[in-house]
């Protein structure tokens, strides 16, 4: 599935391992500022280089909703050391994402978010090893229960990967669960993609699980495979880069 959010549009992307490739090959550019901080502006709160606002790539003003996101921010701009490197900086791409993207492409966002529990990763079921089988149920039994009970989403499960649909008063009950908010929409969309599972993100929205819940039950199949064939540096690595984008949305989530 195509990401909605495309570097260079100012929008978090569903990679961030290429977001990273896409950013090593730009020219960074030094850091031109001394001091960064915060300010309050019509938009909410701002981020201020030397007193001057940060711009989007649109040219829209660099403003959140809360005071929490813009301290977040300007510590990640004051640590730019040497270059701004924006691979190294999720927040402020996922932010510009919001600010430049969501207002024309709100309901299409939200639709790719619906759109993953077509393919939920929380559906589709391992017929074996036991082992691997225990702990999907574990982790993501919970959580589909939670969704009947308390959005009233009902959801098809299955085995290996053949294609199961999903029930379209299912749809329509997750559908009902996400709240008109860009920040909240932008947000779930990033953890959506992160994780494969629009019922994760859900769930972590509506506070049925935290964070650190959510992103288990997301690598559940990842970590058995870490368990019996050991860890690969390159999987870990992009592993690492995927939670960093994570923790980052959770903030903006948290925050709303």
């Amino acid at each position: 599935m195509r990401d909605l959010f495309e570097p260079g549009e100012g929008a978090s992307p569903g990679d961030p391992t290429k977001s990273a490739r896409q950013a090593a090959r730009q020219v960074l550019r030094n850091r031109f500022f001394k001091d960064v901080g915060t300010s309050k502006v019509p938009e909410g709160f701002g981020v201020t280089l030397d007193g001057k606002p940060v711009r989007t790539p649109a040219g829209r003003v660099l403003a959140v909703p809360r005071q929490q996101i813009a301290e977040a921010l300007r510590v990640e701009w004051d640590a730019q050391a040497k270059v701004i490197d924006p691979g190294h900086m999720p927040l402020t791409r996922l932010a510009n994402a919001i600010i430049d993207g969501l207002d024309e492409r709100h309901e299409e966002v939200v639709a790719d978010v619906i759109k993953y529990l077509g393919s939920d990763l929380l559906f589709y079921r391992a017929d074996g090893p036991a082992g691997l089988v225990a702990k999907q149920a574990a982790a993501w039994d919970p959580v589909v229960r939670w969704a009947a009970d308390d959005l009233g989403a009902r959801f098809m499960l299955a085995e290996g990967i053949v294609h199961v649909g999903q029930p379209d008063m299912a749809l329509a009950a997750a559908r009902a669960a996400i709240p008109a908010d860009g920040w909240i929409v932008g947000a779930l969309h990033s953890i959506t993609t992160l994780t494969g599972s629009a019922l994760l993100a859900l769930a972590l929205l509506r506070k049925f699980a935290d964070a650190d819940t959510i992103w288990r039950a997301a690598n559940v199949d990842e970590d058995w495979n870490f368990q019996i064939w050991g860890f690969d540096e390159e999987a870990v690595e992009r592993r690492a880069a995927r939670e960093a984008e994570f923790r980052i949305a959770v903030l903006v989530l948290e925050a709303m």
